[in-house]
């Protein structure tokens, strides 16, 4: 048999025009932009197309940077990013040497830098030898849909994901400058795991975004996102060795978190400056000593992320191509009432209502409900709980589908749903159900409860109640036609709080099976 694939929730998107719209506002796309048109023409850079000093600090000033402290990096990973984007290509041929030579000539006496080599410039001394021209990219952000452009923001947030996966760069030249060889295991950074973190650290924050919409509008506080990975399940009180790990990946994601940032990918608030000590020459987190002074302390210093629709449709893509089954509201809208049957009772509820009304919205009122009713149908294990949803979506329709609801009137699976339906619309005119069908339906509602929620409260409630409502009702029940008559009187000797109920129910499960 195939492996089963990973299922995740579904999320809701945001149209492709709006998530276009929100990688072309995302900073470091809107600076990659602006820099490949301010290269449109031609731009002398060294080789691999890094910006000598000069052309450097013009493009700091064009993008209105000058007097930030950060002006310098956020300009270079604007750079880099429209380079590994293809919104800027790099042209080393022979003719584009001399070229860029000359304009290097022209510009700075000897066709070098000028300067000392800031961040992301070419080092002093590093001859113009390439051209830097706009790329094929940079038409298809102006020309192209918005799925051409969410197609550069993705190969743009990838780039930037790698790097936020890196070790640290100064870590590296002081390894390199030591023995002159680079020996991963003495830098502590194993690449296939802490990209494995970072993905496990995005894919929590989407699974939050699936199961709770509301909760995830608000941000996720670091160490709450830290621990998620890091403290076992079973764990009631962590270790002070487990603790120090927390710290260490917050000092790490808090780091990972910055760059990112700027993609679009999520929202985050850093951790506050102070809170962060050098201990053994390592970041670790100032961790307030007592529960009372957490309380005290303003969690959002410790820092607050969250991702934002952009950053989900991002980490959608990279699970469907990694494998994992990552649905989105309205995959069903196109899809058979079977299917939509199935699928629904393992959506968190505001999800299921929405690809519900996006299927209902392929439909008129009347064919959808003939159809959800013809798909409710059946004698299977899984058929109570199609019923239950083919009963909460039928709630969705207006009265028009009245006359698919007339038609089953006399079905033994179908009959009692469409009565409470049609009760429920202040239809005229309907049928009393017989004492037969009145009792198979609260079989197969109960039989549905029990598929969806277990031994919940709910349930519990709903046995007592119907038990306290009908003093006989284990005298009659026994005798329903449906395959888990026995099942649900076993729950309901389970779950009624009355020793006498519960022995009732239990007796009556008996006569069930016996029966059957």
């Amino acid at each position: 048999m195939p492996e089963e694939r990973p299922t995740m929730p579904p999320v809701r998107l945001r149209t492709d025009a709006e998530l276009a719209r929100d990688a072309l506002a995302a900073p470091l796309l809107a600076r990659a932009v602006r820099l490949a048109r301010w290269a449109e023409p031609g731009k002398p850079v060294a080789s691999g197309g890094v910006l000598p000093e000069s052309e450097l600090r013009a493009a700091i000033e064009l993008l209105g940077l000058s007097g930030d402290e950060d002006g310098p990096e956020h300009t270079a990973q604007a750079w880099q990013l429209a380079v590994d984007t293809g919104l800027v290509e790099i042209d080393e041929s022979e003719e584009a040497s001399a070229a860029a030579a000359a304009a290097g000539s022209d510009g700075d006496g000897d066709g070098k830098g000028d300067g000392d080599g800031a961040d992301g410039a070419a080092p002093l001394g590093d001859e113009f030898s390439a051209l830097a021209i706009s790329g094929e990219e940079l038409r298809l952000i102006t020309e192209g849909g918005p799925r051409d452009i969410l197609d550069i923001w993705l190969d743009g947030f990838e780039t930037v994901l790698a790097d936020a996966a890196a070790p640290d760069l100064g870590d590296i030249a002081a390894q390199i400058s030591e023995g002159g060889e680079l020996d991963l295991d003495a830098i502590d950074w194993n690449p296939e795991e802490e990209a494995e973190f970072l993905d496990g650290v995005l894919g929590n924050l989407y699974l939050l975004t699936a199961l709770d919409e509301e909760a995830a509008a608000a941000s996720v506080p670091l160490p709450a996102l830290a621990a998620s990975m890091i403290v076992p399940e079973d764990m009631d009180e962590p270790t002070d060795d487990i603790l120090e790990e927390v710290s260490e990946a917050m000092v790490r994601l808090d780091d990972q978190f910055r760059l990112l940032a700027p993609t679009g990918l999520i929202d985050y608030q850093p951790v506050d400056e102070a809170l962060i000590q050098e201990v053994d020459g390592e970041g670790r987190i100032q961790e307030p000593e007592t529960a009372e002074e957490l309380e005290d302390e303003d969690v959002s210093r410790y820092g607050m992320v969250r991702l934002t629709p952009l950053g989900i449709y991002a980490v959608r893509a990279r699970m469907i191509e990694a494998g994992i089954d990552a649905p989105a509201v309205g995959d069903l809208a196109d899809k058979g009432a079977d299917i939509l049957l199935d699928a629904l009772p393992g959506h968190p509820e505001p999800a299921a209502q929405a690809e519900a009304e996006q299927w209902l919205a392929r439909h008129t009122p009347e064919e959808a409900a003939r159809e959800l009713l013809a798909a409710a149908r059946g004698d299977d294990e899984g058929a109570p709980l199609r019923r239950l949803t083919c009963q909460q979506t039928l709630s969705l329709v207006g009265t028009e589908a009245e006359p698919a609801l007339r038609e089953v009137l006399d079905d033994r699976h179908l009959g009692g749903l469409a009565r409470v339906w049609l009760a429920e619309h202040g239809v005229a005119g309907v049928p009393e159900p017989s004492e037969a069908m009145v009792f198979w339906l609260t079989v197969d509602t109960l039989a549905a409860q029990l598929a969806t929620e277990g031994d919940s409260a709910e349930l519990r409630d709903l046995v007592r109640g119907l038990v306290d409502q009908s003093g006989s009702f284990f005298d009659s029940a026994w005798r329903v036609d449906h395959p888990a008559t026995a099942e649900v009187l076993e729950a309901m000797g389970r779950l009624h709080p009355d020793k006498q109920a519960a022995k009732e129910a239990r007796k009556a499960a008996f006569k069930a099976r016996s029966r059957a």
